[in-house]
């Protein structure tokens, strides 16, 4: 049976991650991690009242307030590949109202797709276009901006009982915003490795987890681009990936099958840990999953 929200086996690997952290996803030609954002996308921003214990990596104290930190979480989506009207369309089949938490100050939404390399850019709030690397980060970094500035860190005390005010003000839990970067080497497959190289990527990306409480980026792991390396292109996305596998707490795989396609089957996900687990220990696993055709999604063990 497919669910529509986080498959229970994923629960554990879907909850907030480490500040600083960064969480890398890496799909193929055939095994997308589409579905995979979403469940964090659910798992950032779902109704507080929905919140379920987020992670059995967090200690049992942290699970009683969950829900109040869950309202704490906002997230900013980069994505190269997908326009605005697939993420809400998807999200919204998980219950996550996207343009409801974009005016709640909980979203924001950088469309690196629509207007990338348009010779005539218009200045469209979200549309990100590019000259330089420089262009992509400002872009970004405005959106981020943008929520920081609705955070309100402070509120103002009730006045005593004598009417009086003493001026303090009481601290209100600062919110953490998630980086979530969808593609990001998409820009090293659009301009041949010569307007952006994986150098420049990777400073750029370490130059906004600096702003941010965490971050996710999804990539491309097809064979060609990670194994074979016989073009310049290659050598520079394999120097890319890798680095960014270093620098991660997690990474989480898709694979198709290496039996070939089943119908009940979509791929294999691998959860492995990354270069920087900072002592930590990662339950690394192996699954196998499939997604529905209503975007639901199955979870299992092999042999189940």
């Amino acid at each position: 049976m497919t669910s529509r929200i986080s498959p229970p086996l994923l629960e554990p690997y879907l909850g907030l991650p480490d500040e600083a952290g960064l969480l890398v996803l890496t799909g193929i030609l055939g095994a997308s991690t589409n579905w995979l954002v979403l469940r964090y996308l659910h798992s950032f921003l779902k109704p507080a009242t929905t919140t379920k214990t987020r992670s059995t990596l967090l200690a049992q104290d942290d699970d009683a307030s969950s829900a109040d930190d869950n309202d704490e979480v906002c997230v900013v989506l980069v994505s190269f590949l997908r326009d605005l009207s697939f993420w809400r369309d998807a999200a919204g089949r998980l219950g996550v109202d996207l343009d409801l938490l974009a005016r709640r100050d909980r979203f924001a939404f950088v469309d690196g797709l629509s207007g990338l390399f348009s010779p005539s850019p218009v200045a469209t709030a979200g549309v990100l276009t590019i000259e330089s690397v420089a262009d992509v980060g400002t872009y970004i970094q405005r959106a981020v901006d943008a929520l920081q500035r609705q955070q309100h860190p402070h509120r103002r005390a009730a006045p005593p009982a004598g009417g009086g005010d003493d001026g303090s003000s009481i601290p209100k839990k600062e919110k953490k915003i998630v980086l979530v970067v969808d593609q990001l080497d998409f820009l090293l497959a659009a301009t041949a490795g010569t307007m952006v190289t994986g150098l420049a990527l990777r400073e750029l990306l370490l130059d906004l987890r600096e702003k941010v409480y965490a971050t996710i980026t999804t990539l491309s792991a097809d064979e060609p681009l990670v194994v074979t390396q016989t073009t310049a292109l290659e050598k520079e996305h394999a120097s890319f990936v890798l680095s960014l596998a270093h620098e991660a707490a997690t990474i989480l795989s898709l694979r198709l099958l290496d039996t070939g396609v089943a119908k009940d089957v979509s791929g294999v996900i691998r959860i492995t840990a990354g270069g920087d687990v900072a002592g930590k220990r990662i339950d690394e696993k192996e699954f196998l999953y499939h997604v529905g055709g209503d975007g639901g999604v199955r979870v299992f063990e092999r042999g189940q």
